[in-house]
């Protein structure tokens, strides 16, 4: 048991070093590799980055690969004692001093005080480095100093003396210094510049490996792993606060629910309050009020107005705070050294002197109303109705910024100091509203259920739920959470019809996702009841496309058109929130989409989701179909991004709904590219997150995938069990909507594996049901279909009713499909001259996609045709940008996308976009090809 309990520990401490793959990657090298002479490595950072948890890494391969290691730290009570940390480090050593000559011998023990010999640090540099001579011809030796800003100077001299000095000798030394030496003013300290270049011995000679902070990925997974039970808006908090600095990343999230929701830093712990008080006692009246001052402002580089407030720049209380350590000072330029020192200063501050503090600032940014609004209500104590009508503009300004997150808290805030109690709960109830837009589905929950406890108004009751089933739509709960609303329109659809109406639409949308036909005659029941408008029409679109919905088409342009004026009453999941452009233009765009007006949806998303990228993650409502009408439209790597952007939703959102749709839908698109494996996880990890019966349409999307993965490796059979699933047992579509695009599929797959009989059946009663309220392209995949499935000598006229309207040129992919499905069968009839263009359409359609196995079956056909399809030319290469020659070059090599994104600073998501993007350029449909497209180019590889 004691020889496993290492390495448990050792897993542990892998786990924790989040974000810094390459610097662990790096410094594992440079610890098991023996092989060469020696090594030095400087490691520098600011406080918190991680750089004594990657040495203990270091340190642990080290041991494992058989090396001694040598420990130090520099301890700041230490470094005015000569030789101190180099006696820490040779203690467990010492003895060995014996086997040294006798100079040596006596020079390294008068440092240490064992002989009475004066010290001579030359004699004492020589003796260091023969006896890390000695110990590493026995085994390879890794020397690890930590803090080596604080190790005394005579140590420093002596160890950067042996260092320069390794050469041949299996000896590393490690070193970590800080870059924002915290623990003692930064005198003499280069600005910008790591601490070791105060220290005589440890220059910029060595390598350095600097640590950066966290990017936003990293910092959101390290603070999931530690504090996973945090709510969005104060795991955003947090990380805003801590800047991607590991250390103050775990303080603040350990004590974030202190006080959650207080404008300003998050507090720390009392240990660092401690350590901060005292210093900032020491320092003059002024400067602790600058300080004070600097903290509540919350803001780096803060405004003039601000800086107004402070002592001048040449004020002579500076030169002690600058001696503090606290701040770095470049001019007029103020920033405290460390996220945690702000939080402390602040926090640590007396009560009254915080107030005191807002007040000021409130009283100095009378013409910034946004920061003003909220100093005052961190001045306010008690109900304050100006205060509250101050942050109440504030919420909107920000609502139509896009910033929801923003919106919400202020509007909680302001209910907190409005005097009357059903003010309080209208506000409440409409923060709950803004929030739903943030995804945050345990803090909508809260600021309803607050709003319901302060009113008994049924309206504003029935308000607080509503906001909480519209974002509860996005987790699998779907039938539950339909109940919900439609009991809310029900109740109100005589007293309160906007609700209602909202309540119903938010209704239809769960009726979508859950394709339940019970769902939709309960909307039904409920629509006669409810004034008509374009929000109505909205629900019976989406609720029943091929009944009434079908009728509407027709007015959607002008809709889109005027989409500047207000469309519904705030619905997340129908036809707008509180009168913002992107809800609206988003809402029209899925109804047309759902209608199969393509084209028309995509423009108007294309309006809708960048205003979507600067509010959140989120699209409103049916965000997936977003991504669907883009892939559907051809847009492929847009289609990818918004899929990206929504699966990136923190697990701890609940939202599986909305994650597990983004993973099908990725899949939908990845398949077609030729990456079958790559779809199936993506499918098999959305069909894992919901209940295929709550959440039909999601596991339509992935068995659509899969479908299309088994055809891109040949298996029709498993295609077309896949393609099966999509119907249920009599032959109906298990998804009202999303059923249907199969049918081609369903239709080929069945060609090839012998079940013509059955799929027939299934085409023939989707037909019906399309004939009545289907769209064009819906009827073009029926004949189509049916042209897959007909005795060859009778599927001539179903292709060309296929291909007759030529508006189905808007669904690129589903044309080029039917384009080669008509040339193959033109082609085996010996008609030859008909097949070419036909061939060439679609091949050049499938390259311009990116849809690899359908380019080579065209190409494969193209050949058969007699028409030689040549790769691209090799000076295709030089066409591209240099990032994505450095891209190509390094696939070439066989790097993975996460070694490629490594070394040139990329995410592995981006790597991947650029070799989809640059595939079809460079004529080549697979990584493998990528070496002979490098060859020929003549192109060397970049430098290691």
């Amino acid at each position: 048991m004691q020889e496993r309990a290492p390495s448990s520990r050792a897993n542990a401490e892998r786990d924790a070093i989040v974000g810094r793959d390459a610097e662990v990657e790096r410094l594992s090298a440079l610890a098991a590799d023996a092989s060469g002479g020696g090594r030095v490595l400087l490691m520098s950072g600011a406080t918190g980055m991680g750089k004594s948890v990657l040495l203990e890494h270091a340190a642990r391969v080290a041991g494992e690969a058989g090396r001694r290691v040598l420990r130090a730290s520099g301890c700041e009570s230490e470094r005015d004692l000569a030789f101190a940390g180099l006696h820490q480090l040779l203690r467990p050593v010492l003895a060995e001093a014996a086997h040294l000559p006798d100079r040596q011998r006596r020079a390294l023990l008068g440092a240490f005080g064992v002989l009475p010999d004066a010290p001579d640090s030359l004699l004492t540099g020589i003796a260091v480095l023969t006896l890390l001579s000695q110990l590493a011809e026995r085994a390879p030796l890794m020397v690890v100093l930590d803090d080596a800003q604080w190790i005394d100077s005579a140590s420093a001299d002596v160890l950067a003396f042996a260092a320069r000095r390794l050469d041949d000798d299996p000896i590393t030394l490690l070193a970590a210094v800080r870059d924002d030496d915290l623990g003692a003013p930064p005198v003499g300290v280069r600005e910008g510049g790591p601490s070791f270049d105060r220290r005589p011995g440890f220059d910029r000679e060595f390598p350095t490996l600097v640590l950066p902070p966290l990017d936003h990925t990293a910092s959101r997974r390290l603070l999931g792993l530690r504090a996973p039970g945090l709510t969005s808006r104060i795991r955003q908090r947090v990380l805003d606060q801590a800047a991607g600095n590991p250390l103050a990343l775990l303080e603040l999230a350990e004590h974030a629910s202190l006080n959650p929701d207080e404008h300003g830093p998050l507090p720390v712990g009392r240990r660092l309050a401690a350590i901060y008080a005292a210093r900032l006692a020491e320092l003059p009246e002024a400067g602790r009020q600058a300080l004070l001052l600097l903290a509540a402002a919350d803001v780096e580089d803060p405004p003039d107005a601000v800086l107004a407030l402070l002592p001048d720049a040449d004020h002579k209380v500076w030169l002690a705070v600058e001696e503090s350590g606290l701040i770095r000072r470049a001019g007029r330029h103020l920033r405290f050294r460390h996220p945690l020192v702000r939080s402390a200063i602040y926090h640590t501050a007396p009560f009254g002197a915080r107030m005191e503090a807002h007040r000021k600032l409130a009283d100095a940014l009378r013409h910034e109303p946004d920061r003003r609004a909220w100093h005052l209500a961190a001045a306010s104590l008690h109900p304050d109705a100006e205060v509250s009508a101050a942050l109440e503009q504030t919420a909107d300004r920000a609502r139509r910024r896009g910033g929801y997150a923003a919106a919400a808290k202020a509007l909680a805030r302001a209910a907190e100091l409005h005097p009357r109690r059903d003010d309080s709960a209208r506000l409440l109830a409409d923060a709950a509203g803004v929030a739903v837009f943030t995804g945050d589905l345990p803090w909508v929950e809260e600021l309803a259920g607050r709003a319901r406890a302060r009113t008994d108004d049924p309206a504003l009751l029935a308000a607080a739920s509503l906001h909480v089933g519209r974002l509860s739509a996005l987790t699998r709960q779907h039938a539950a959470s339909f109940n919900d609303l439609a009991a809310i329109a029900g109740d109100l659809a005589a007293t309160h019809p906007a609700i209602a109406l909202d309540a119903l639409a938010a209704a239809a949308v769960l009726r979508f996702y859950s394709g339940e036909e019970s769902q939709r005659r309960e909307i039904d029941r409920l629509l006669p009841h409810l004034p008509a408008g374009p929000l109505r029409e909205w629900a019976q679109i989406v609720s029943d496309p091929f009944g009434g919905g079908r009728e509407l088409a027709p007015l959607l342009p002008d809709r889109i058109a005027a989409a500047g004026g207000r469309f519904g009453s705030g619905n997340r999941g129908g036809a707008g929130g509180a009168g913002g452009r992107p809800e609206r233009l988003t809402a029209l765009a899925i109804a047309a989409w759902v209608l199969d007006e393509t084209p028309l949806a995509v423009r108007a998303f294309d309006e809708a989701v960048q205003s979507w990228r600067t509010a959140g993650p989120l699209p409103d409502g049916l965000g997936g179909v977003v991504a669907l009408a883009y892939f559907e439209y051809g847009r492929w790597d847009r289609a990818r991004q918004v899929c990206a952007e929504i699966g990136a939703l923190p697990a701890a959102a609940g939202l599986d709904h909305a994650v597990a749709c983004a993973r099908a839908i990725e899949a939908m698109v990845v398949a077609p590219q030729g990456d079958a494996a790559g779809a199936r996880a993506l499918a098999d990890e959305a069909l894992r997150l919901v209940d295929p019966l709550e959440s039909r349409s999601v596991a339509v999307y992935a068995h659509r995938a899969l479908t299309a993965a088994a055809m891109v490796e040949g298996d029709y059979e498993a295609a077309y069990e896949y393609a099966r699933m999509v119907f249920d047992i009599n032959g109906d579509p298990v998804h009202y909507h999303a059923s249907y695009p199969a049918l081609p599929e369903l239709a080929e797959s069945a060609t090839r594996s012998g079940h013509h009989a059955e799929a027939i059946e299934i085409i023939e009663c989707s037909a019906r049901t399309l004939a009545r309220g289907g769209s064009p392209r819906l009827r073009s995949l029926v004949h189509r279909s049916r042209a897959l499935l007909a005795e060859p000598e009778h599927a001539g006229p179903a292709f060309l009713a296929a291909l007759a309207d030529p508006a189905l040129e808007r669904w690129p992919f589903e044309r080029a499909q039917a384009l080669l499905e008509y040339a193959e069968w033109l082609r085996r009839r010996r008609r030859i001259a008909e097949a070419r263009p036909f061939l060439t359409a679609a091949y050049d359609t499938f390259r311009r996609l990116g849809a690899w196995p359908w380019s080579e079956r065209a190409q494969a056909e193209l050949r058969a045709a007699g028409l030689d399809i040549s790769p691209a030319d090799p000076g295709a290469f030089a066409g591209l940008s240099p990032q994505q020659q450095q891209i190509v070059r390094l696939a070439a090599r066989g790097l993975t996308n996460r070694e490629i994104g490594e070394r040139l600073f990329l995410s592995p998501r981006t790597v991947g976009s650029h070799l989809y993007r640059t595939f079809p350029k460079l004529g080549v449909t697979a990584r493998s090809q990528l070496r002979d497209v490098v060859e020929a180019a003549a192109v060397d590889g970049p430098p290691d």
